[in-house]
């Protein structure tokens, strides 16, 4: 008997595993709130110079201050960081509001003296009531601290990922997600009411560690309490609901233009969310593997009591519950490590093209993803579409995947994903429709490439090994996602440098997706041996009696990217 069968004893797909799963998908949704905040709590408002301190009892308008203090750039609006040293008076004159009673610099405006803005900044708070940019001036000379504050959420990300996997496999899923709810909550509304920039990135850390922690322990209870044959369906549903949480994300920001507020709101739920995590059962393959096979058989039993199979609970004993996790059990004995990865040729090969491909995945996906104000639309909409079009992308990329093979899907994900991005540099500024289309076509290929990912790596490590290859290829995408905030920086020297970094990545690695082996029809690998037999650009057909195995293992990868 397979623990699957055990599975099916208790109730299968009963009121147990329905409402367990409904329970934790419900976080998935808020998810994608806190991994794409940023877009909204620090979106850069129209600013300039504040005038000078002699001006404050004037009786001018705003519009004539800003006149004689701020002066255009080349494209007619006024400059966000240089200021006339002295007001320009004459500039009234020439607008037809010049007093004979004021006196000034009778310089040509163009030619006037300039400095930086001394008394701050002004902003037009039209769109956002206010945003960590206007609250903390990260404007200017700080403007690269923007982008600082998502590389280190994306760090809190890394370290909860090396911090939480461990310890979800040492003390278990249950309690590690009891523990990743109330860190979201509390750190995201201490984040909300900072007082300071650096508190706020500290509180923003400790989001992206609960978000690791989250993840990885919603799935593997997901996975691991549910029978193999509806896996493909849930796993599909649960990564439609990161999807949905990004169409939530912008739904809230629209109603909600306060930064702290907004943080709050899409942190509080996490209360509840803690509230009810105290009602999950741990996994019972985790206790087994952990020598706990007599609370394994208990939770069974609750579960189903809970469906209605009270009997057929009862029959489960110590001596069914060992055989059917025989297989698991012997596989977990060895012990192997991340350098395992590297020891032979083609494992070697392997996990260096799937580095990459991860990295640049993850790299061009935030790239694209945390800058929307560069598109000239408006966020929320832009947010909208973005999100939207990962269901189309999902669904494309599956169906390429089942008849194309996962090599050709994963490669041409890359390829295209890359020359749109490229595409969109040659296209002028005003044209925003195009740009726009051509971001979003973009953004899809990069959410398909991410599905590709996961169902491709996992085919392709053997199983002795498989979660390790995981965590690895996943802590390069998290690296991605921490350098492409960074790479906007550049753009304040080369405004086309971004964009060439960002679409030429994918377009590399998705080269480099030739050296890998074709997995469709392939039996999964057990061990390093079968990884080096097969070797890079082969593949052989799968058995009948592999196909089940071969479809959990499918489901239980296909996760939504965070």
């Amino acid at each position: 008997m397979a623990f699957g069968d055990l599975l099916e004893l208790v109730g299968s797909t009963g009121r147990f595993q329905i409402l367990h799963v409904i329970l934790l998908c419900i976080p998935v949704l808020m998810m994608a709130s806190h991994n794409l905040l940023q877009n909204f709590v620090a979106a850069v408002p129209r600013h300039y110079c504040s005038a000078h301190t002699n001006l404050s009892q004037s009786h001018l308008s705003p519009e004539e201050t800003l006149l004689i203090t701020v002066p255009l750039d080349p494209t007619g609006k006024p400059q966000r960081c240089k200021r006339y040293v002295v007001p320009q008076w004459h500039l009234l004159a020439k607008n037809g509001t010049f007093s004979s009673g004021e006196q000034g610099d009778t310089k040509d405006g163009a030619d006037a003296d300039l400095q930086e803005c001394a008394d701050g900044w002004s902003y037009n708070m039209t769109e956002m009531s206010s945003t960590i940019i206007s609250d903390w001036h990260l404007v200017c000379d700080m403007r690269s601290l923007k982008q600082m504050g998502q590389t280190v959420y994306m760090g809190g990300v890394l370290v909860g990922a090396l911090i939480f996997g461990g310890l979800s496999d040492r003390y278990g899923r249950r309690i590690l997600l009891l523990i990743s709810n109330l860190l979201m909550a509390v750190a995201g509304t201490c984040a909300a009411f900072s007082t300071s920039f650096p508190l706020f990135c500290l509180f923003r850390f400790g989001c992206g560690m609960a978000l690791s922690g989250l993840g990885l322990n919603t799935f593997s209870l997901i996975v691991e309490w549910i029978p193999t044959r509806v896996r493909t369906v849930v796993g599909t549903i649960t990564g439609y609901c990161y999807t949905m949480g990004q169409l939530l994300l912008a739904v809230i920001a629209y109603f909600i233009r306060d930064w702290r507020w907004l943080t709050l709101a899409v942190s509080l739920p996490f209360y509840v969310f803690f509230l009810t995590s105290w009602w999950f059962h741990e996994s019972p393959r985790w206790l087994v593997l952990s020598n706990q096979s007599e609370k394994a058989i208990k939770n069974l039993k609750s579960v189903a009591k809970f469906n209605g199979r009270h009997e057929e609970g009862e029959k489960i004993n110590i001596k069914m519950l060992q055989e059917s996790m025989k297989k698991e059990v012997s596989c977990s004995q060895g012990s192997y490590s991340a350098l395992d990865l590297f020891r032979t040729p083609t494992m070697r090969t392997m996990t260096i093209c799937l580095s990459a491909i991860w990295l640049s995945t993850s790299f061009a996906y935030y790239g694209l993803a945390m800058d929307l104000q560069k598109f000239g639309v408006d966020i929320y909409l832009m947010q909208v579409i973005f999100g939207a079009v990962d269901i189309p992308a999902k669904v494309v990329i599956t169906v390429s995947m089942s008849f194309l093979g996962r090599r050709p899907s994963q490669c041409g994900a890359l390829i295209v994903a890359g020359v749109t991005i490229l595409i969109n540099l040659l296209v002028p500024y005003d044209k925003q429709t195009l740009r726009t289309c051509l971001a979003v076509l973009g953004k899809g290929c990069l959410a398909a490439s991410f599905n590709c990912c996961f169902l491709y790596s996992g085919e392709l490590y053997p199983t002795i090994i498989r979660q390790n290859g995981m965590g690895w290829v996943s802590m390069m995408a998290r690296i991605g996602s921490m350098v492409a905030p960074m790479v906007l920086l550049t753009g304040e020297y080369l405004p086309w440098l971004p964009g060439l970094i960002y679409g030429g990545a994918p377009i590399l690695t998705g080269v480099a997706v030739i050296f890998l082996p074709e997995t469709l029809g392939s039996p999964l690998p057990d061990t390093i041996q079968d990884v080096e037999d097969r070797g890079p650009g082969r593949s052989s057909k799968m058995p009948p009696k592999e196909a089940i195995v071969l479809q959990d293992t499918q489901s239980t990868l296909l996760k939504p990217a965070v």
